[in-house]
């Protein structure tokens, strides 16, 4: 599952990044852009390579729908705060604050599970289906590479 996790994310960004790039003027940021655009699409062809396994097609997004693509960014997002937050809780220093941060947490949680239940719910986050989730995969990082 890490490595979904590691591609989805990846993928996500991938097209987010490549989404933007027209729009950004000052030419470092959008040479760093660029190199993290390369470095994401080398990471994807790289892990692409132990998908073997997955089949290919098992769902069929329209090129104008964009709710999978929003609603995975939202995902990424809540369960990067869950991880961030936990780490953050085991470096507190005063317990007012480690109270403050486990409230948060517990939003983020709760967030996280809002959103997961609408993709699940949409069929957009075959969470309990390893093939159709590792497929989507597949298909959403080649359709960031050939972006």
């Amino acid at each position: 599952m890490e490595m979904h996790e590691l591609t989805a994310f990846q993928t996500n960004y991938l097209m987010k990044f490549k989404m933007c790039l027209g729009d950004i003027k000052d030419s470092e940021l959008r040479a760093l852009y660029t190199e993290a655009i390369k470095g994401l699409e080398m990471n994807l062809k790289e892990l692409l390579q132990f998908f073997p396994e997955a089949p290919v097609g098992m769902r069929n997004l329209s090129e104008a729908d964009m709710t999978a693509f929003y609603a995975a960014q939202l995902l990424i997002f809540a369960k990067t705060s869950v991880r961030n937050y936990a780490i953050a809780i085991t470096e507190t220093a005063t317990p007012r604050l480690r109270d403050t941060l486990k409230k948060q947490l517990n939003n983020a949680i709760d967030l996280h599970a809002k959103v997961f239940h609408f993709m699940h719910a949409r069929s957009l986050y075959p969470a309990y289906n390893l093939k159709q989730l590792l497929s989507n995969d597949v298909k959403n990082a080649n359709k960031a590479l050939s972006m």
